[in-house]
């Protein structure tokens, strides 16, 4: 059956950098193939067609053996990735991908079949902002009594593991932008974080929740969130991703104050605290850009992030491209 599954070749070449790489990337067609055996799947992918990949894995077609249209998602096996099976079943198709079954040892899922043509990535704003709102409310479920939650990290113990990295991150890479820049994300690590640790309003946050990871359900108006990087803390968390995607779409006349109203718009439709996100944005946008700046070639995926980190923090950073002259995030 492997043998109808071509390996996509962005994967390849994503995917050929290192030993640990190319050892999965090799081993990706026999986990294909006993993916397929284990669960009876007969591949449902258009002669001359590569499968769908996202930057960790692989998404294939399949019919079960009753004739329904899923799909067989490979993943390699980042933490994010062996998380997802427990999020997917804490949430049970509520507002994210239904999850059919799974198989940790590979990191292999079987999931509902989502319409891959039709995401927000390209949906008008308002309607976008509703939809993201909207599910939102949906992924935000508290903790319960379910064991798949004593496996999920929470975002306080991130924000404390920030404050102890990102200021030798910084020093380590030259100090390449502002220190008060810094200093701001430090900030809210410390002061989120505390209050993180002693809230009671945890909820499970899907931290990877942009445009594109929002796909329509076939024959339905209704969406679903796929391919969660779970944690559990605060929701507003969840904004930063749809604040460093789409900037093109801001007002070209004062597009620092469109990204602020983006993050209010946001925040409304989702019943969040907009102060709240602004200030998770400001970290998580620094630890990009300092994660962007240790890697080749990633200059302009840096100066998008500390854009949008030092506007929302109500400065933006000198000698960095205007906003709509950003690299785009693909």
């Amino acid at each position: 059956m492997s043998a109808v599954v071509p390996i996509p070749a962005d994967l390849k070449k994503r995917y050929g950098t290192t030993a640990v790489r190319r050892a999965w990337l090799e081993s990706l067609p026999g986990v294909v193939d006993a993916s397929l055996r284990r669960w009876e799947l007969t591949v449902d992918l258009p002669e001359g067609r590569e499968p769908w990949n996202g930057y960790s894995g692989i998404v294939v077609p399949v019919l079960t053996p009753l004739g329904s249209r899923a799909v067989l998602k490979v993943a390699f096996p980042y933490d994010e990735s062996l998380l997802e099976p427990a999020a997917l079943r804490l949430w049970n198709g509520r507002g994210a991908v239904r999850l059919l079954a799974s198989d940790e040892a590979s990191c292999s899922a079987l999931l509902e079949r989502l319409d891959d043509g039709r995401s927000l990535i390209s949906a008008p704003m308002d309607t976008a902002v509703e939809v993201w709102g909207t599910l939102l409310r949906k992924l935000s479920i508290a903790p319960d009594g379910r064991p798949e939650w004593s496996a999920l990290p929470r975002i306080a113990d991130t924000a404390e593991i920030w404050s102890d990295d990102l200021p030798t991150r910084w020093e380590d890479l030259g100090r390449p932008f502002s220190r008060w820049m810094l200093e701001a994300a430090l900030e809210v690590c410390q002061t989120r974080g505390a209050v993180s640790r002693r809230s009671s309003r945890d909820v499970l946050v899907h931290t990877d929740l942009h445009y594109m990871n929002i796909l329509g359900r076939p024959g339905r108006t209704d969406y679903a969130a796929i391919d969660p990087q779970p944690s559990v803390g605060e929701a507003e968390f969840a904004v930063a991703p749809c604040l460093w995607n789409r900037i093109g779409d801001l007002s070209r006349t004062d597009p620092a104050v469109a990204l602020r109203e983006r993050c209010a718009q946001l925040c409304e439709a989702a019943g969040l605290d907009a102060e709240v996100a602004v200030q998770w944005s400001i970290a998580r946008e620094v630890e990009n850009a300092l994660w962007y700046f240790a890697k080749p070639d990633h200059e302009g995926d840096a100066q998008r992030s500390l854009w949008v980190a030092s506007t929302l923090a109500g400065k933006t950073l000198a000698g960095l491209p205007q906003a709509h002259a950003l690299k785009v995030l693909t």
